[in-house]
């Protein structure tokens, strides 16, 4: 199959745009990949960041294409993304999703077009995700997860139209089912929590809600064993971060390949997972989001 577009949603960060978009063009796909970049517009009319913002992204080559789509006022990141993709969803089958402050590998591209690929027929598989946390144990080279997750991911449009906006209804559905525990990764990290916030106005997460609409599916994350993103938004500069260097982690240098494996949510994984979120703090919802 020919290689996904990539839709990268950028705000008022220039450096952060800058850095996300030379570590694409360091992917040998990427002359082949058409790139679609989301501007969103200023929280305030003064903003001068977005102007100069603007003027870097015309200047932008190396791709298939590049398509800029300038928001006259400011979506917000949540609403800039549930729209932007569901837009981009009406034109393409398959997408592979990027925010300004995700730096990837090289090898980037090739392994979230062959995950595409790979499970493209699999109604099980809800998304390929990118990064991984900096677990103390060796993994698999690929498993899977339920649910979904946001730092460097894409999807099919199949997947995508399984979205639920609504927080309440995920929430509804999640206490209906008493799935509280194993939502949260078995008390390790509260996205339970994170969810209620959402629908209390405390929050915009859409990565939560994804997450939600993909487990209630039953659906799975193809993770890496090795991480092909790092997150440099973890400075205070972004929504939902703050300064930490927690997240911090190796992105692979070399690559080759991936096999299919059977759509089954992997113990090991999400174990180790679950111990990661245990090892840094006892809430990390407190501590190191900005809700």
């Amino acid at each position: 199959m020919s290689n996904a577009p990539v839709v990268l949603f950028v705000y008022n960060r220039l450096f952060h745009a800058k850095s996300a978009i030379d570590s694409l063009l360091s992917n040998r796909e990427a002359a082949s990949t058409d790139l679609i970049i989301y501007s969103d517009g200023p929280k305030q009319a003064e903003d001068r960041k977005i102007p100069e913002l603007r003027e870097y992204l015309k200047t932008v080559t190396g791709f298939k294409s590049v398509t800029l789509i300038n928001r006259e006022r400011n979506f917000g990141l949540a609403n800039n993304i549930i729209t932007g993709l569901t837009e981009q969803f009406e034109k393409y089958e398959r997408l592979i999703v990027l925010e300004d402050d995700l730096v990837i590998s090289p090898f980037f591209l090739r392994y979230m077009n062959d995950g595409l690929d790979l499970y493209n027929d699999e109604e099980q598989a809800g998304s390929i995700h990118g990064y991984i946390y900096p677990v103390k144990i060796k993994l698999p080279n690929t498993f899977f997860i339920r649910g979904g997750d946001c730092w460097g991911w894409a999807t099919w449009k199949r997947a995508w139209k399984h979205f639920e906006p609504d927080g309440k209804k995920l929430l509804q559905q999640i206490d209906e089912r008493k799935l509280k525990n194993e939502f949260d990764y078995h008390g390790a990290y509260s996205y339970y929590g994170m969810l209620k916030k959402q629908t209390e106005g405390k929050n915009s997460s859409w990565a939560v809600r994804w997450h939600a609409s993909l487990f209630l599916k039953g659906m799975l994350t193809l993770y890496p064993g090795v991480s092909f993103v790092r997150n440099q938004g973890a400075d205070e500069s972004g929504t939902h971060v703050k300064k930490t260097t927690a997240f911090d982690t190796d992105v692979c240098t070399e690559y080759k390949g991936i096999e299919k494996i059977e759509t089954l949510e992997s113990a090991a994984g999400k174990k180790a997972i679950g111990d990661f979120f245990f090892s840094i703090h006892k809430n990390p919802l407190k501590r190191f989001l900005k809700y």
